[in-house]
């Protein structure tokens, strides 16, 4: 995956949204992204990060580049970011 490419398309989305990228993790041996994303004036909800993940699936095909994404905001670990994704989908 161009990581250039991927920087921008988060940085993009989050900005859609009012909001910022806090970081940004790759484990490149995997394909597992982590993305950290944080409100300035306020708390970032479900909505934002499912924007930010969306877009993110929209410029790289999952199935061609072979990567797992978590998008997270400040306060909220990837464990608690899954579990939420897996109660609002039920």
């Amino acid at each position: 995956m161009e990581k250039e490419l991927f920087y921008q398309v988060v940085e993009t989305a989050a900005q859609e949204r009012g909001l910022v990228v806090a970081d940004i993790k790759f484990d490149d041996d995997d394909n597992v992204f982590e993305v950290t994303i944080d409100r300035p004036e306020g708390d970032v909800d479900l909505a934002d990060c499912e924007h930010v993940h969306r877009a993110v699936l929209a410029a790289f095909d999952r199935d061609v580049e072979d990567y797992s994404l978590t998008v997270t905001s400040v306060g909220i670990d990837a464990a608690e970011a899954d579990e939420m994704l897996k109660q609002t989908n039920e």
